[in-house]
């Protein structure tokens, strides 16, 4: 799954291409930042921060619960990026039907950067990308965040 989420501030981004390369991408109203985040669902919350923590030596937030996701989050630091590993609160949690189906866990979405959510979700609705909500929630770093329909990104939410 994507999960989509707006930064504070435009970011900028150069690709470095062949002009006729260049040619082919299309221009948006909308920047693609930095991946943010990697997200991995857990059955044992506990056990997994002590894994990141204790035996790799990462850095590692304090539990968050945020019930209108469902999901007990943690974030472990790596420098460039962030590990969010995720638990399943409450029965109805996304979460804990992706751990029905992956009994030992594994990567659920990755978290990638926009300047833009409203204009993303335009543009990306015209181009027949279904997001999983109406309108972007408030996630884990307390800005607005949308997922994108897995099918419709072969296969990564």
């Amino acid at each position: 799954m994507w999960h989509i989420l707006q930064t504070s501030a435009p970011t900028v981004r150069t690709l470095s291409s062949s002009k006729s390369s260049s040619q082919n991408i299309p221009s948006c109203l909308w920047k693609l930042g930095r991946l943010n985040h990697v997200a991995i669902a857990v059955p044992d919350l506990e056990k997994a921060q002590a894994l990141y923590k204790n035996v790799l030596g990462a850095q590692v937030s304090e539990t968050v619960a945020l019930p209108e996701h469902g999901v007990y989050t943690v974030f472990v630091e790596l420098g460039n990026t962030k590990l969010e590993l995720l638990h399943p609160l409450g029965e109805k949690s996304p979460i804990a039907s992706f751990l029905q189906k992956n009994k030992t866990g594994g990567m659920h979405h990755i978290c990638i950067e926009v300047d833009d959510i409203k204009a993303a979700m335009t543009e990306l609705k015209k181009k027949k990308i279904r997001i999983l909500s109406e309108e972007p929630k408030i996630g884990a770093h307390g800005k607005p965040v949308i997922f994108l329909h897995p099918k419709d990104c072969h296969g990564v939410l």
